[in-house]
């Protein structure tokens, strides 16, 4: 699983639903929640039910020492305020460790023991992904629970966070082709459409780049699932809740308020969306003054055919068309809308997406090189070094 560097919000306010949670958080963002009654499924109120209830293997601590190789430093794929992510093998029919580059791979998220994320975001997040089956979410495997050891055990997602591939400047990160960008994004916005969806019924609450995951096929997958929450019942219009997400990335109504909706999640993708686009981080002091917050800076540029090249990420140049990048940033306005009833639903999001890679404005598949010498209708700006963005 990818590493989780942002900075996250905590507001204090009292736990929710009898559940207290412990995030003291390092690096990763981190709001910390509650597992209130899930949707569908009915939410089992006790931890005991909820484990129960998860139709997921519960492993001993010894089974993923011995997956893990004794939790090595060399098999860490991961790292952030919760603990370290491992990388580990089991039989893919018994689910019993085996050699390494044998059986299955898995990643096995293990819970700092001074409980830097929270049992309560452990247990959420076994609540949800427990229940929750889509091709577009990560799959929980299993999970562990000994003594004073929590651990989760993920299918493990070769290419890592989209994080990574935007903003690593790493030989073995090579950067996303427009093409894969754009499917990244569509498989995103499915996997939340999804969580928004009468099935689920779920607000998401910590999207953003570091918990979208990659597998071989740059095929994207929603994790981390610890801050989510239920959406709002009945006829009301949000859910209330201590502020908690990642700076940058949070809604600023949520913000402002701590009232939650389906909206705050849109807002998120369209903070991403711009990420995608520009292969600059929502939030990033290293840049130039003006230029710290991504969304404050590039707005003006997005809706104008002229500069909206001064957005555009550099290495991606020549491989899309004008029309595409304008069709991408006004989805991207839409969803970054400060009233949230002007943004659109993420059923619409996805319909928009698809239907931009369906277009005439796009030529070739995934991966292909046929844009490399696409044409663009428009002045180029001047994309002076001033713009690019200094990676960590």
């Amino acid at each position: 699983m990818g590493c989780c560097l942002s900075a996250r919000i905590k507001a204090e306010s009292p736990p929710r639903n009898g559940l207290s949670s412990k995030d003291g958080n390092k690096e990763e963002d981190g709001l910390s929640s509650k597992a209130s009654t899930p949707s569908v499924p009915p939410t089992p109120r006790t931890e005991g039910e909820i484990l129960k209830s998860s139709n997921m293997k519960s492993f001993n601590f010894s089974e993923l020492k011995t997956a893990t190789r004794n939790f090595r430093p060399d098999s860490v794929v991961g790292e952030g305020g919760f603990g370290c992510v491992f990388k580990g093998w089991i039989d893919e029919q018994t689910l019993a460790p085996v050699r390494p580059g044998t059986g299955m791979v898995i990643a096995v998220k293990r819970l700092n023991q001074e409980g830097l994320q929270g049992h309560s975001e452990w247990l959420t997040e076994i609540n949800y992904l427990g229940q929750l089956r889509h091709p577009n979410l990560v799959k929980l495997i299993g999970y562990c629970l000994e003594d004073d050891h929590r651990l989760l055990v993920y299918e493990f997602l070769t290419k890592g966070s989209l994080d990574n591939h935007l903003f690593r400047r790493a030989s073995y990160f090579q950067p996303l082709s427009w093409n894969i960008r754009m499917k990244v994004a569509l498989d995103a916005a499915k996997g939340l459409a999804y969580l928004h969806s009468d099935e689920a019924k779920v607000i998401y609450r910590d999207f953003k780049a570091s918990n979208i995951l990659l597998d071989s096929n740059y095929n994207a997958k929603l994790s981390d699932f610890g801050l989510a929450k239920d959406g709002p019942a009945g006829d009301k219009s949000h859910v209330s809740t201590r502020v908690m997400g990642t700076y940058g990335y949070a809604a600023p109504e949520y913000m402002a308020t701590g009232h939650l909706t389906k909206k705050s999640d849109v807002y998120s993708f369209g903070v991403v969306l711009l990420e995608i686009m520009s292969g600059k981080r929502a939030l990033d002091s290293n840049r130039p003054s003006g230029e710290h917050n991504l969304i404050e800076w590039a707005k003006p540029y997005l809706s104008s055919k002229r500069r909206i090249f001064q957005v555009m990420d550099a290495r991606i140049e020549g491989q899309y068309m004008l029309r595409e990048a304008m069709k991408v940033a006004t989805l991207a306005i839409q969803c970054l809308s400060v009233e949230p009833r002007f943004r659109p639903k993420m059923d619409e999001v996805v319909r928009a997406l698809e239907e931009l890679q369906d277009s005439d404005d796009r030529v070739g598949g995934v991966g292909s090189s046929r844009d490399q010498t696409t044409r663009r209708s428009g002045p180029r700006q001047h994309r002076g070094r001033q713009h690019e963005t200094t990676r960590k």
